[in-house]
């Protein structure tokens, strides 16, 4: 890859003052058609340090080339499976599957709110078990209040009886065992 143009004569001693000892060169620097050489000899050297298009259009066809040629639009093939699959997929398999999705969505939609209707139903048969399992534990406390309020109301006058009752059975033995004794004394005398 060379950037194209060749080297002139006039060039090479225009840029080293000369060249083999002719002093008719040096002389003749000062004329108006050494200036045009010179002028000429400077675009040249611009365009191949500063002018990077031929070089860069030689690297473009080298690459075209590569990417064409070698590799026969292997890379041009694959895009355009990818671009007939894509194609087909949004034709045929998007469609269906959109399809089979809302079918399914719509029996999984039933399902789920036949589910959710059931757990309502229990959840409310729950919460009135509940509430009736309350009421009738409030209602019996509420009568074992009463019971035990009647209970220690009691209490006095049942003591009262057992105590007159203990005092009873207490006398009954004392006369009891004032009797053994009289019949133990009865005895003791022979």
């Amino acid at each position: 890859m060379s950037g194209g143009g060749t080297e002139t004569p006039v060039a090479c001693e225009a840029a080293h003052g000369g060249g083999g000892g002719g002093g008719k060169k040096r002389d003749s620097l000062g004329t108006p058609g050494a200036a045009h050489l010179i002028i000429k000899d400077l675009g040249e050297i611009h365009s191949r340090l500063l002018d990077h298009r031929p070089v860069t259009q030689g690297e473009i066809r080298y690459f075209v080339k590569e990417f064409e040629e070698k590799r026969g639009l292997r890379e041009l093939r694959v895009l355009e499976n990818l671009k007939n699959m894509i194609e087909e997929t949004n034709e045929r398999m998007l469609p269906k599957c959109r399809e089979t999705m809302q079918d399914g969505l719509e029996e999984t939609l039933q399902k789920l709110q036949a589910a959710n209707d059931s757990i309502c139903r229990l959840q409310q048969r729950e919460q009135e078990r509940e509430k009736v399992i309350h009421d009738h534990l409030t209602a019996s406390e509420k009568q074992r209040l009463l019971q035990w309020e009647e209970f220690l109301k009691e209490q006095p006058q049942r003591r009262a009886e057992v105590d007159d009752e203990h005092r009873r059975a207490m006398e009954r033995l004392r006369e009891q065992y004032a009797a053994m004794e009289k019949d133990l004394a009865k005895f003791s005398t022979f």
